[in-house]
């Protein structure tokens, strides 16, 4: 089992302006190269996000790729600068030295020289820092550490606490004391992992992991997701899917979470043990191979378009995403009701959907079968193309598909 926080590690910014789009990022093209589009690959499709830091960074990500963001950030973080706990390690450790010191996150190792420098402690720490073998967990880690003025006496490439877990057990550690920089949530297997070895392991929890503070947001987040109004949840560290999945239990909403997710709402982990809590309810996740926020938009750049519902209809290709139409690749945007009727037709493409079953598939419309006419009239409006809906009297709708087409659906 990996060890590691994926977590993107700066301090999050809330209320910032949406940041620039990173170079290295692919561009506003199709993925066959045949130029420039009006819309981005996730045109159409709405994206939540559940990350406490780097938020901003994620959703203007999405949004230049076309994705309506929904954010609320399922955790908060607290910072433990003035917590008993935390001075009490500090102290602990400037009085006994560790033999081994484990950097883990950026924010986490710069927050606790801070907080010793507010108790008059810093140089001693930085003292006692200078003396050890420091382990830092990735080059973010190894840049706070290194602007301290000191040196780092290996990372992993991978980023991986596995990866530091098997240095630190290949080269023994029986007797040998140990400093953790915790990062929020505790570490069991690996802190575990070093006691069943031998070593005597010093936590130093230098922030927690906390409900948010407004409930509200994460609550309509919870109710988008339950009711499709979703097309992926996007997850950046393991605390914040548990916070998730905590919350809709709270609710009376887990069974529904979990059907979402395993369905109809993608869920998007930036790594293998953010995915944890979800895999622990049976759900099935996406990941990127490099646990960056870039690489996890581009998982949903791949994933969410391969999902749609293409078809042939009154000779135009019609792309069915989360709250629009691609009609010859032109992006319509389509009200949640007529996006229902579409659904319930595009099940069966070229029979006939009855009003009753497409009054059914409306949100709240009650028993007037007018409401079907009414959100149908705002649909065949919002696609631009009336003849890709056909009124069979007396009978219902039906999608116009193409008669090439018609062989291949007619056992659907």
């Amino acid at each position: 089992m990996p060890f590691s926080h994926e977590e993107p590690q700066q301090p999050d910014q809330p209320d910032q302006p949406q940041q620039a789009d990173q170079p290295d990022q692919p561009g506003r093209h199709d993925r066959q190269g045949h130029g420039p589009q009006e819309h981005g690959p996730l045109a159409g499709f709405t994206v939540g996000v559940t990350a406490a830091r780097r938020a901003d960074e994620l959703g203007a990500l999405l949004q230049r790729r076309g994705a309506a963001v929904l954010h609320a950030p399922a955790l908060r973080i607290v910072p433990l600068a003035d917590d008993s706990e935390l001075l009490a390690a500090t102290k602990q450790l400037i009085d006994q030295a560790p033999d081994i010191v484990v950097a883990t996150t950026a924010i986490g190792f710069r927050g606790w020289v801070e907080a010793a420098d507010g108790w008059g402690l810093g140089e001693h720490l930085l003292d006692v820092l200078r003396g050890v073998e420091l382990l830092a967990r990735g080059p973010k880690v190894k840049g706070a550490v290194r602007a301290q003025g000191l040196t780092e006496e290996w990372s992993p490439s991978s980023e991986s606490m596995a990866e530091v877990l098997d240095r630190l057990l290949d080269e023994g550690v029986e007797g040998r004391r140990i400093a953790v920089q915790l990062h929020g949530e505790p570490l069991p297997g690996f802190v575990e992992s070093l006691r069943a070895a031998g070593a005597e392991v010093v936590g130093v929890p230098v922030y927690r992991w906390m409900p948010p503070e407004d409930i509200g947001p994460l609550d309509r987040l919870l109710d988008a997701a339950v009711t499709r109004g979703l097309d992926a949840l996007t997850f950046t560290s393991a605390p914040a899917a548990a916070s998730l999945l905590g919350r809709a239990e709270e609710r009376g909403l887990l069974p529904e979470l979990l059907t979402a997710l395993g369905h109809d709402v993608l869920p998007a982990c930036v790594g293998p043990v953010t995915a944890l809590p979800l895999q622990a309810r049976g759900i099935d996740t996406v990941q990127p191979e490099r646990f960056r926020l870039g690489p996890l938009v581009q998982v949903l750049c791949k994933e969410l378009p391969s999902r749609a519902r293409t078809l042939p209809i009154a000779g135009h290709r019609v792309e069915i995403r989360g709250h629009a139409v691609l009609v010859d690749d032109e992006l319509r945007p389509v009200p949640p009701a007529g996006m229902s009727l579409l659904r319930a037709l595009s099940r069966r493409p070229g029979w006939v959907v009855a009003r009753a079953e497409l009054l059914r598939a409306l949100p709240g419309a009650g028993r007037d079968e007018h409401a079907v006419e009414t959100a149908m009239t705002r649909l065949r409006t919002a696609l631009g193309t009336p003849k890709l809906i056909q009124t069979v009297v007396k009978r219902g709708y039906r999608l116009a598909l193409d008669p090439a087409a018609d062989a291949k659906y007619a056992d659907a």
